[in-house]
């Protein structure tokens, strides 16, 4: 089967590769008929996550059709139509049993794509397979389903509910790359007051309105801190969503909270971010981070098939699987492209 190969920072190629097989009585073997790319996976591209070693396929969203199934699966069939998450579980250790999928105990959390191979292939290989795919609904395209698999359940999990985003509330979201927007999506199910989305890019701020986001600041330009204080009597926002993962955004997202606020950092960080614990120590600020769970899965679902959450408006390229390299370019490119979600199909 062809795979996109990760050869060490900088460095991919879509390319043949062997097959893969159960190794284990929980595995299934799926073959991908649509996937994606995630801010992630740029990441690992640059060499901020060293336990990716070269040679490791990348991916850790899919959407496609049960080829096989060890003999301990006991929830999935051949032919069944399944969502891969981007956190497989074990379902049984002690995390696990506290909806921590995350941090599983026994060789789960986010493995695909990070510590075994991943999605971005014609078949792959997904572990503790009972636990770790969903039914995909009748009626829902692929592509849309697709959103649930990492953006979706980031941006909600670690961002709103991490941040404990209230009704009335000033969110101010930090980045509006697509991990950015879910969170812009996932806060307007709790009604704040105001949605503020700050981004470098006037193609993104621009979509972030088409999700939700009442108040644009293009940072480049405007201070940031001075419309939030604007919108909240000098105070700061309630909750800061940091959805990019370098130290600019972070220290940017603790500086525009108001005392007592809620900080969730959701982007992956590759180096240090600086705390000014000198300036912070009196604000009684709370700052959260994580890993997605995946927990919020089913209910996102519901929410999509209903369509009171809109899954299609972040799909803005479609490719064939064999259009890997030019969809990585188009997708790291996104302040020129516009690219929210490139999506690769069948």
């Amino acid at each position: 089967m062809r795979a996109m190969v990760y050869h060490g920072p900088g460095q991919k190629a879509w390319e043949e590769v062997p097959d893969p097989e159960i190794t284990d009585d929980g595995d299934a073997i799926l073959r991908v008929d649509t996937t994606t790319i995630c801010g992630t996976d740029l990441h690992i591209l640059k060499g901020d996550v060293p336990a990716v070693a070269s040679g490791r396929i990348l991916g850790h969203e899919a959407v496609g059709v049960i080829e096989e199934v060890g003999d301990g699966v006991r929830t999935l069939r051949p032919g069944d139509r399944v969502l891969v998450s981007c956190v497989s579980a074990c379902g049984n250790c002690r995390y696990c049993r506290e909806g921590r999928y995350g941090q599983c105990l026994s060789g789960g959390g986010w493995i695909l794509g990070h510590t075994i191979n991943g999605t971005q292939a014609e078949y792959v290989r997904v572990p503790f397979a009972d636990h770790s795919v969903y039914q995909a609904p009748d009626g829902v395209p692929d592509e849309e389903i697709l959103m649930l698999a990492d953006v979706l359940p980031t941006g909600y999990e670690v961002g709103v509910l991490n941040g404990h985003v209230r009704p009335g509330d000033v969110v101010a979201v930090v980045g509006a790359g697509p991990v950015g927007l879910s969170a812009i999506t996932g806060a307007q199910l709790v009604s704040p007051s105001h949605i503020v989305a700050i981004d470098l890019a006037d193609a993104r701020l621009e979509a972030a309105k088409g999700f939700g986001a009442d108040v644009t600041v293009n940072s480049s330009r405007e201070d940031p801190l001075a419309v939030i204080r604007g919108l909240t009597t000098g105070l700061g926002a309630d909750v800061t969503i940091e959805a990019v993962g370098v130290p600019a955004t972070f220290e940017l997202a603790v500086k525009l909270a108001r005392p007592g606020g809620r900080i969730a950092n959701v982007g992956v960080h590759g180096e240090a971010a600086t705390l000014h614990l000198e300036d912070q120590w009196t604000r009684d600020i709370t700052i959260t981070t994580g890993l997605v769970d995946t927990y919020s899965t089913p209910t996102l679902m519901r929410l999509v098939v209903s369509r009171q959450i809109d899954a299609r408006k972040f799909i803005t390229h479609n490719f064939g699987l064999d259009d890997f390299p030019e969809a990585y370019d188009v997708f790291a490119r996104a302040a020129d492209t516009g690219a929210l979600k490139v999506v690769l199909s069948r």
